[in-house]
């Protein structure tokens, strides 16, 4: 692992509960190069995503949300 890291904004376009957002949280935490991802209630369409890039592609985590069954896009890229 590099020692590059940074920091991306997914926006989920649906409404989810707190569970769903810490289940999607937990398998974004589980791909390789992802170092840390975060979701707040008050902010609930918002993940913000901490990685290599080094590893892994920003737009994996656009995929992932699909495979998830969410719509999403990236902020900030």
């Amino acid at each position: 692992m590099s020692d590059l890291m940074v920091d991306v904004t997914l926006h989920l376009d649906e409404d989810t509960t707190h569970d769903e957002r810490e289940k999607f949280r937990d398998t974004l935490l589980a791909l390789d190069g992802v170092m840390a991802a975060a979701c707040h209630d008050e902010k609930s369409h918002l993940i913000l995503i901490e990685y290599d890039p080094e590893i892994i592609n920003s737009i994996e985590f656009v995929n992932t949300a699909k495979k998830s069954g969410f719509h999403a896009e990236l902020i900030g890229f």
